[in-house]
């Protein structure tokens, strides 16, 4: 079993500001080198405007600042990462129900939930494989909660290929169609 330290694996996604520092210095450096080569190599009967120096200084101060948010914001990134991790930890060996119309099938049968409207005549579970075809379906039992599907597939006696399925549960009211929930994928 592998054990993170939770500091080691945030320290080591987090950008170090000295490196932003030096880069962000490097960068006026040539600036300046840049400014006084051009002061000396100006033409003495047609010197540069004062103001274009300026807006110059102006323009490499605002990249200095959009190179200091940029590092801001890479370290904030970072520490984000870090909280997601932390808060999906406290997930491992829990079961957990999600709402969500794609599953991955890999041959064991997928175990999912639907909250069918009390009003709903019919609830029809339609299966379908990552091209669209539709693989299964089944008329779900009002008042039942929980159902799973093992890979059936209508068009072939074979079980269907491991890969990605998209489930839907259309309800109807009334003979009249209502519309398409999303069931619960239940995990652990």
């Amino acid at each position: 079993m592998t054990t993170v330290n939770a500091a080691t694996a945030y320290a080591s996604n987090v950008p170090t500001s000295p490196t932003a520092e030096a880069e962000t210095g490097s960068e006026f450096n040539t600036f300046l080198k840049l400014l006084t080569a051009q002061l000396r190599n100006q033409d003495p009967l047609a010197p540069l405007d004062s103001t274009q120096f300026v807006e110059q200084l102006a323009t490499f101060s605002s990249l200095e600042q959009d190179v200091k948010s940029n590092t801001s914001l890479e370290t904030i990134a970072a520490r984000m990462d870090e909280l997601y991790a932390i808060a999906a930890s406290q997930w491992i060996g829990q079961t957990v129900s999600v709402e969500s119309t794609w599953e991955p099938f890999t041959g064991e049968a997928v175990a999912f939930a639907v909250d069918i409207p009390e009003n709903a005549g019919t609830a029809i579970l339609s299966v379908k494989d990552q091209a669209g075809k539709t693989v299964w379906t089944k008329e779900l039992e009002p008042g039942t909660e929980t159902f799973s599907w093992s890979g059936e597939n209508q068009t072939t006696e074979e079980l269907s290929p491991a890969g990605n399925y998209q489930f839907g549960v259309e309800i109807y009211i009334s003979d009249e169609y209502a519309g398409t929930i999303a069931p619960r994928v239940t995990a652990s």
